[in-house]
């Protein structure tokens, strides 16, 4: 038995009706500021741990550790502004972080040239189910189930880095209803953007459309229905999500 395995970018969207035996996904895209055209989603890779006083409220050793990272799903972003309070959990918590979107990708990408492949950065929302992870985490299995849910990943329009600079310092901080919850600094990144562009580049190949959430300040909480999040990133517009 031969297998013919058929790239996506070599079948003309002509094509679609007739060669595929259901509808392809819609592509995922994220919103540019000030702009009408779209940034094309390929893969979400989120690293774990990235401030010290996040490490440690987790219960880990702040040392700088070699970095590890997840991936969520490209359709668990959203741009709505609104979180829908997930099934199967009580107690979601937010994590708020800046995103790098990568115009360029390619392996072993040295840290002297990982800023040339970023197209731009956003304000992010890395949702947890914090119970379900800590089920996961205790019976040493993968973390999906409390990272890769539907609507887990929202996020503000991308910025081009042409407007916004390759920011390395400036406050990140979290309110709810009005109350600080979470408060850092880029500065404070264990592994900043050219190292994590770099050290990701080693394991998998990059590519344009990529994005990279790259950690979250201490402070991390729970959230209820009704809840307000302001997630504020210095030199970025505040990113407003509503809990539903």
């Amino acid at each position: 038995m031969t297998l013919t395995v058929i790239i996506l970018k070599d079948v003309s969207m002509s094509e679609n009706t007739t060669r595929f035996v259901i509808q392809p996904p819609v592509a995922v895209a994220a919103p540019i500021k000030g702009s009408d055209k779209l940034f094309p989603v390929r893969r979400v890779y989120c690293i774990g741990r990235n401030y010290a006083a996040h490490a440690v409220e987790m219960g880990h050793d702040p040392d700088r550790e070699p970095p590890f990272f997840f991936q969520k799903n490209p359709d668990n972003l959203d741009f709505s502004g609104v979180f829908p309070y997930p099934e199967k959990t009580s107690d979601v918590h937010h994590e708020i972080e800046m995103v790098v979107a990568l115009k360029k990708g390619g392996t072993n990408i040295s840290k002297e040239t990982a800023l040339d492949h970023v197209y731009g950065y956003a304000v992010g929302l890395d949702m947890t189910r914090r119970d379900l992870q800590g089920e996961m985490k205790k019976m040493g299995r993968p973390w999906e189930i409390g990272k890769a849910f539907e609507r887990s990943a929202p996020m503000g329009p991308i910025v081009p880095a042409t407007e916004s600079g390759h920011p390395s310092a400036g406050e990140v901080k979290l309110t709810v209803n009005g109350n600080v919850r979470q408060t850092g600094d880029l500065n404070q990144l264990i592994w900043n953007i050219p190292e994590m562009i770099s050290y990701l580049s080693a394991y998998f190949e990059l590519a344009p459309g990529d994005l990279i959430f790259t950690g979250t300040p201490s402070g991390v909480a729970a959230i209820i229905k009704g809840d307000e999040m302001v997630c504020h990133v210095d030199g970025f517009d505040d990113f407003v999500v509503t809990v539903e």
